[in-house]
């Protein structure tokens, strides 16, 4: 694998759905062009797509406090949620809705976050996918704490933590990296480098590709075309390979773009550049795989028409759960704060819960 040298990104596969020839630093592996999982990628990045788009018509409606899109990034998402198996864990921010569906999160559950019906919205351990952090760069710490306990635990799995190209430049994400180059951790650094930190270039982050920084550090890189979906699950199973079989972390740089607003509060069309969003149009990741399955007569219109039907019925369905959504008891808060019962989180909950059982209100 490389480390650094190469800023043009990686490619398996090109935005007309041809194959690009595979280098030595990425190479592609047959069992990557199966039929079986190519349609499952698209069926995948088509349901990702769909909750994204419900969950932004559901906040312009009123229906959700906030949502940040992933419109544009499934590739990246999908590819790398593909490439963990059982013995690993996905540390997110609060973008990756798409990964978190590859990882069986119910986008129900994951919507009630941003509708305050819930603090969290899934058990971790049962999808092996960490709640979404919305602290920039706190969950790059949180994988590979992770990862060194593994790495202890000689439980032979490893740690993927989800990052953009701003939240490179905070401070955790230093240590984090320094952290697990000086333990040899197994843990994965997955950095969506999609053009903006809301509204700061790339350029306001770094002045060499963020693998070159990376390198830095003592650990081997990849930097790939993030709206490549067979790129992104080629170089994150060999990465988490690397990092499974004691070799330690690994840095991929997946390059794509935010097709959508940071959040539904930014107005991205006050700072984006004149045709940019029109360049990246043509990169779109879901295009690309759908002519690659055309191409290679793995997927005709039926095909093409069963995952349209299933994501409008997975549209109606988040609709209909988001709308219909009860709020919780108050006290659920106190719930799930410590591992075990807390004296404090107990006294908290009786002060906050004395008031309504008299009919009251809090002070």
């Amino acid at each position: 694998m490389t480390e650094g040298e190469h800023t043009e990104p990686l490619r398996l596969l090109a935005p007309d759905g041809s194959l690009a020839e595979a280098s030595s630093a990425l190479p592609l592996p047959p069992q990557l062009l199966e039929p079986d999982l190519l349609r499952a990628l698209f069926r995948d990045m088509t349901m990702a797509r769909r909750v994204d788009t419900e969950a932004t018509a559901l906040q312009r409606t009123g229906e959700l406090g906030l949502w940040s899109s992933c419109l544009g990034q499934e590739a990246a998402q999908v590819g790398s949620a593909h490439a963990m198996d059982e013995r690993d864990f996905a540390f997110p921010t609060y973008r990756e809705s798409a990964a978190a569906w590859v990882r069986g999160v119910d986008p129900v559950a994951l919507l009630g976050l941003y509708r305050g019906t819930t603090h969290g919205g899934w058990v971790p351990d049962e999808h092996r996918f960490a709640l979404f952090t919305i602290v920039l760069g706190a969950q790059v710490l949180h994988a590979v704490g992770y990862a060194m306990g593994q790495q202890r635990l000689d439980s032979g799995g490893a740690a993927i933590a989800y990052f953009g190209d701003g939240a490179s430049s905070e401070g955790d994400v230093h240590e984090a990296m320094v952290f697990a180059t000086v333990t040899n951790a197994p843990v994965v650094f997955f950095c969506q480098n999609n053009g903006w930190a809301i509204s700061e270039p790339v350029h306001r982050q770094t002045t060499v590709p963020f693998t070159q920084r990376a390198a830095g550090y003592g650990m081997p890189t990849m930097r790939i075309d993030g709206n490549d979906v067979l790129a992104s699950l080629a170089a994150t199973k060999w990465a988490l390979e690397h990092a499974r079989g004691g070799s330690g972390p690994v840095f991929i740089e997946a390059v794509t773009y935010r097709m959508g607003a940071h959040t539904t509060s930014d107005d991205p069309t006050r700072y984006r550049p004149p045709g940019e969003l029109e360049y990246w149009a043509t990169q779109d990741p879901i295009d690309r795989l759908r002519l690659l399955l055309i191409n290679r007569e793995v997927a005709a219109d039926e095909f093409f028409v069963e995952v349209q039907a299933q994501a409008d019925a997975l549209g109606e369905r988040i609709r209909a759960a988001v709308r219909g959504a009860e709020d919780p008891e108050a006290g659920l808060m106190f719930d799930h704060v410590y591992a075990s019962d807390h004296a404090q989180v107990e006294r908290d909950r009786q002060r906050w819960s004395a008031p309504f059982a008299e009919g009251g209100v809090m002070a």
